[in-house]
């Protein structure tokens, strides 16, 4: 019985420590570090070197030499870098067996520096940079191969050392977003900062902001050094404050998304002399609203052109196709093109309107005894039908309907004629009669 009580005890340890093994391993990421813009702003490859990244939770337990993973590249860097929070053990930032797609990687030299800003400033104040300051700085970007998350961090090592340890992590998990007009609407953003750090807790500060074609704007700034609303250029546009000082949640929080939100937004995260920041983008996606015009419609004759429009309004963004379809009476559905399309109008809300013009000749198009005429918009936001009956009268050759519908009135007409003339003839023998005996 000790026997067996000992080997239980002993597969309990091994399992508890393979399950350690398992959740603190994390994968090697293959990345450029990038030096100083060439000439004109560009990055020339040679100013790119392959740098690879030993990511562990606990800096006494990277790899030895002899345990680093295999790689397809030769590296000219090798970096091992401690992330007690495991941002960057997520599988997907690691490239997945068999295929070409990458997750996006790059390094960058990072120079710590006070901001003049104002809801930056205070957390700068001292004119004396700290000693913390005088080492090697980098930040790292990625992006998962799925394209659905993004982390900036900025990392420190002492001067000269490839150990390198995460000082600062800002996160999204929405790459993209799509919102309905008026819905509520959040954009992904929380930071993790080294409690070990002497930054960590000297404050922050929070900053989002928008861009579009050129067009940019400051959304919400946050002092989390003083607690207060710097600034706010936006209406409707918040954040989750508590959460944001307990667990690190600076997601934006916009309570009626307008078409004008659309566009790139940008959350960054300051620390004293450190920032880093994610951006995401927002797409407010509404399908159109459709009316037919005229419905319904009159009827129609054989040889006679009719006009039927379609309206598609309330729309964004502007991409849309307009198309016909005609249903028969056999069930039948057979394209009929897309019509005379008007240019694209702008309401004041933002969205858009479109609109079709289809003409109808019936004698050219064989519409038979009409059938369902159907405006089909094609737009981002999904698919939209609307539906109009066309009824085509004197027809030349009568329907099974309508040879069981004239039987039935001959039928009627039959027994009605029928009918009088049994009336007559039994009612004249009777007048006969009368009148002859009154002759007598």
């Amino acid at each position: 019985m000790t026997d067996f009580s000992t080997i239980y005890k002993l597969s309990l340890v091994a399992v508890f420590c393979l399950v350690q093994a398992c959740s603190s391993s994390c994968p090697v990421l293959e990345c450029w570090f990038v030096h100083e813009k060439g000439r004109g702003g560009l990055t020339s490859a040679g100013n790119q070197e392959k740098t690879l990244l030993y990511i562990s939770t606990d800096e006494h337990r990277h790899p030895e030499e002899s345990e680093r993973a295999p790689s397809d590249d030769n590296p000219d860097k090798v970096f091992f870098v401690t992330d007690p929070a495991g941002t960057l053990c997520q599988p997907s930032l690691n490239r997945p067996r068999g295929s070409a797609k990458k997750p996006q990687c790059e390094i960058n030299p990072f120079l710590p520096h006070p901001s003049d800003l104002k809801w930056v400033a205070p957390l700068t104040e001292s004119t004396l940079s700290p000693l913390y300051l005088q080492a090697d700085w980098v930040t790292t970007s990625h992006q998962d191969s799925k394209q659905q998350r993004t982390i900036s961090s900025i990392m420190r090592a002492p001067t000269g050392a490839q150990e390198h340890n995460v000082i600062l992590s800002v996160t999204s998990k929405t790459l993209s977003v799509q919102a309905r007009l008026g819905e509520p609407v959040q954009l992904d953003c929380s930071y993790w900062v080294d409690p070990s750090s002497p930054l960590s807790g000297s404050g922050f500060a929070v900053e989002w902001r928008y861009q579009f074609r050129g067009d940019g704007r400051l959304i919400l700034a946050y002092d989390g050094k003083m607690d207060r609303v710097a600034d706010a250029q936006e209406e409707g546009a918040t954040m989750d404050f508590e959460g944001l000082h307990e667990k690190g949640n600076a997601s934006l929080i916009l309570q009626e998304a307008k078409v004008h939100h659309s566009g790139m937004y940008i959350c960054t995260v300051y620390l004293p002399y450190l920032v880093a920041q994610v951006a995401v983008e927002l797409e407010i996606v509404e399908p159109p609203s459709l009316s037919i015009y005229p419905s319904p419609l009159p009827l129609t004759v054989p040889g006679q052109t009719l006009t039927v429009q379609c309206e598609a309004s309330g729309f964004a963004p502007l991409s849309l196709e307009l198309s016909w379809e005609f249903k028969g009476t056999d069930g039948k559905s057979r394209p009929l093109g897309s019509g005379s399309v008007t240019g694209h109008r702008q309401a004041w809300d933002g969205t858009f309107s479109q609109s079709s013009r289809l003409e109808l000749d019936t004698t050219n198009l064989d519409l038979g005894r009409g059938g369902e005429v159907t405006c089909v918009a094609d737009h981002p936001g999904g698919t939209r039908r609307a539906s109009v009956t066309l009824n085509v009268i004197g027809f030349s050759t009568p329907s099974v309907e309508d040879s069981m519908a004239m039987v039935g009135v001959a039928l009627v007409l039959y027994g009605l004629i029928k009918f009088v003339s049994w009336t007559f003839t039994s009612s004249g023998p009777d007048e006969a009669g009368e009148q002859h005996k009154k002759k007598n």
